[in-house]
């Protein structure tokens, strides 16, 4: 199976292949850990996650680094606003990421390095660059000379002579050139610095991936993901640092997931449309927030809003219906312990796979996964067929991060909170269910009825069923 990805250096789809056969490393940009994760940091975390599930499903073996940016102008300010130090503030906000970026089932990376634990690479790979004449020195700053680098603006495809300076390309009147951009920045008087060749100081923002993703994937390595934001300036000024550096390619494949938009609007604090995972994973069922990201292809901007996300839920439960029905019937285990395939179902899953393999198309491969649903629903009084269709469905949901939790525990759960909905906990249920089952006993029908109409209240939704009362949240 041919695996293509689009690159965006490239402007096109390309056929995947890895500079070491069978492995595969991948790169991608951390957060700068100043505030809580939002929408855009859950899909981008989202989508590549699922991009190295696929890459491991599919035989590789990957080695997946994401970094954290625990030193900045953001992180300085935040951390002074607070009454703390950068490293507090930045453990704080580390800690919280994890637990968000866990919250949605993302897995974590298999590298995580801190900018500030990186010191000395980064200011070897600074020294390397100014022996070599791309950067200079200046009042114990270093810039790198953006025009010495001749293939600078082959990622963005920007005219350097049109490039504006402004947004993260700092202007400062001891640059060179206007373009030209921070390696390394002379501490300020209560900054917190390190010793370095030109003084005290930190590291820029670009400089800090290029001697991360050396150390630990080798100064060329296959995929670097990211944001499409991130396109220009920073991945550009990664490309221009790291291989005037070593004087060979960079990274092979770039891919850039697209934008988050709020009520098609662009998200933004300045606009109050800013949605954390924290706040959406209280209203959302985080695999329902997984689910929307993935129902889009993941170089398309995506437009969020409560309803389209709640628009998503009928998709997930008619899966889960289908899961629902064999588990009560027959067993969650008993058809995960099923051996072999079916030659119908491996077709599916052959198309689920290319589809994957077209450069992550993920709606493609959910609609391969309602096919199936349908065949599930179906088949169900076969069996054998049944479960493996079963096993099939939950196999590759997980490669998508779906469909891992017992289905009859998925309706147990709020997919969408309202308030009133935690009114009656799972055990509170239970007791009403079995004051009716007494109730029904003793042909008590209006105390029944009333016990039935206190569930509906609290939109809890039962069926009777070869002898016993099942529920769900509806």
């Amino acid at each position: 199976m041919m695996i293509k990805f689009y690159n965006t250096l490239t402007n096109q789809k390309e056929e995947f292949k890895p500079i070491e056969a069978g492995k595969v490393k991948i790169y991608t940009c951390g957060v700068t850990v100043y505030d809580r994760c939002h929408l855009g940091h859950a899909r981008g975390g989202i989508n590549f996650d699922v991009l190295c599930r696929f890459l491991r499903a599919s035989g590789y073996e990957v080695t997946y680094a994401k970094n954290y940016t625990d030193i900045d102008d953001k992180i300085i300010d935040r951390a002074n606003e607070r009454g703390m130090s950068t490293k507090e503030l930045a453990e704080e906000n580390i800690r919280i990421h994890d637990e968000d970026m866990a919250s949605v089932g993302i897995n974590p990376p298999d590298i995580a390095p801190k900018a500030t634990e990186h010191i000395p690479e980064i200011i070897e790979m600074i020294e390397s660059l100014i022996a070599k004449e791309f950067a200079y020195a200046v009042d114990g700053n270093v810039f790198f000379r953006v025009r010495r680098f001749d293939e600078y603006g082959k990622l963005s495809g920007k005219n350097i002579d049109d490039l504006i300076s402004g947004s993260r390309v700092e202007v400062d009147k001891r640059k060179e050139d206007a373009l030209d951009f921070a390696l390394w920045k002379a501490s300020k008087a209560g900054e917190p610095a390190w010793e370095s060749p030109w003084g005290e100081g930190r590291p820029g923002w670009h400089i800090e991936c290029s001697a991360m993703s050396k150390k630990y994937l080798g100064e060329t390595f296959d995929i670097h993901a990211g944001g499409s934001d991130l396109v220009f300036p920073h991945h550009e000024n990664e490309i221009a640092q790291s291989e005037c550096t070593h004087a060979k390619p960079y990274v092979n494949y770039w891919l850039h997931n697209g934008m988050v938009n709020i009520e098609h609007q662009k998200m933004s604090k300045s606009l109050g449309n800013f949605a954390t995972i924290a706040d959406l994973v209280k209203k959302f069922h985080p695999e329902l927030i997984r689910f929307f990201v993935l129902s889009s292809q993941y170089r398309q901007p995506v437009d969020f809003s409560e309803k389209s996300v709640e628009s998503s839920v009928e998709g997930l439960d008619r899966i889960y219906g289908a899961l629902e029905k064999f588990e009560l019937k027959y067993g969650r285990e008993k058809a995960l312990a099923l051996p072999g395939g079916h030659s119908q179902i491996a077709n599916h899953q052959h198309h689920f796979m290319e589809a994957m393999a077209d450069d992550l198309n993920t709606p493609q491969a959910l609609a391969i996964l309602f096919e199936l649903t349908k065949m599930l629903n179906l088949v169900q009084e076969d069996e054998e067929r049944a479960a493996v269709i079963y096993k099939v469905l939950i196999e590759l949901g997980e490669m998508l991060g779906l469909f891992q939790v017992p289905a009859v525990d998925w309706f147990k759960t709020p997919r969408i909170r309202h308030e009133g909905d935690d009114a009656l906990s799972d055990a509170d249920i239970d007791a009403l269910i079995a004051a009716r089952k007494e109730a029904r006993a003793a042909k008590d029908w209006a105390r029944a009825d009333e016990v039935r109409d206190q569930l509906a209240d609290a939109s809890i939704q039962i069926e009777d069923r070869d002898g016993q009362t099942y529920w769900k949240r509806k």
